[in-house]
């Protein structure tokens, strides 16, 4: 993991606060101290994020890059789920809790995040300036990963992995340009060869 240094106006934090707006808006005073308690870091092609027995001490957002979240269960990876470009990581449970997670993030390309630490993050909460901004930014944060959970929860139960697979054709095309298909098949349950078959009949439609 490289560290790298954060600047206080450049285009990575612009890129951050853009997509904060979703959540919660800051002013330029708000802003410039938020910013004190950001850390930057570039981690290599297969680096973990986190990993299961640990607990995860940060908050990350992907300011390019891609990773994977996955579980291992009798030796053998399950993936589920990707998070690419502008969007937020962490093992959530286990960065509220404090306790160890159970799963694995792992970058699949070189990837650059901004991070909050846990410790950061309670600094932030009890800061007279930033603390309501950071208690609504906690909640919606959490109310965005609980819907997410939700959907994909509901997916696996009510499609098969062809109509999965469709659904990622018809809403994460740069999902399915940039991470690897053995990868996209173990995500939806099945074998690369059964998932080659699918895009074959996908073309025909």
């Amino acid at each position: 993991m490289i560290i790298l240094q954060m600047m206080e106006h450049n285009s990575q934090t612009g890129q951050f606060r853009n997509y904060l707006l979703q959540f919660v808006t800051f002013s330029d005073e708000q802003w410039e101290l938020f910013i004190t308690y950001l850390s930057c870091v570039k981690i290599r092609k297969k680096e973990h994020f986190t990993v299961a027995e640990k607990v995860c001490d940060q908050l990350g957002y992907i300011l390019s890059g891609s990773v994977r979240y996955y579980d291992i269960k009798d030796g053998m990876e399950i993936t589920n789920y990707f998070s690419m470009d502008d969007d937020m990581i962490t093992s959530y449970k286990s960065f509220i809790s404090r306790q160890p997670g159970t799963n694995y993030i792992q970058a699949l390309e070189p990837t650059e995040l901004i991070l909050i630490s846990y410790k950061n993050l309670q600094l932030m909460l009890d800061h007279p300036l930033l603390g309501h901004q950071i208690e609504r930014f906690g909640r919606l944060i959490a109310e965005h990963i609980i819907c997410c959970y939700e959907d994909r929860v509901h997916s696996f139960i009510t499609q098969s992995p062809e109509e999965r697979y469709l659904a990622m054709l018809e809403n994460e095309q740069k999902a399915l340009q940039r991470i690897p298909q053995h990868y996209i098949a173990n995500y939806l349950g099945i074998t690369p060869v059964s998932l080659s078959r699918i895009r074959r009949r996908s073309l025909i439609k």
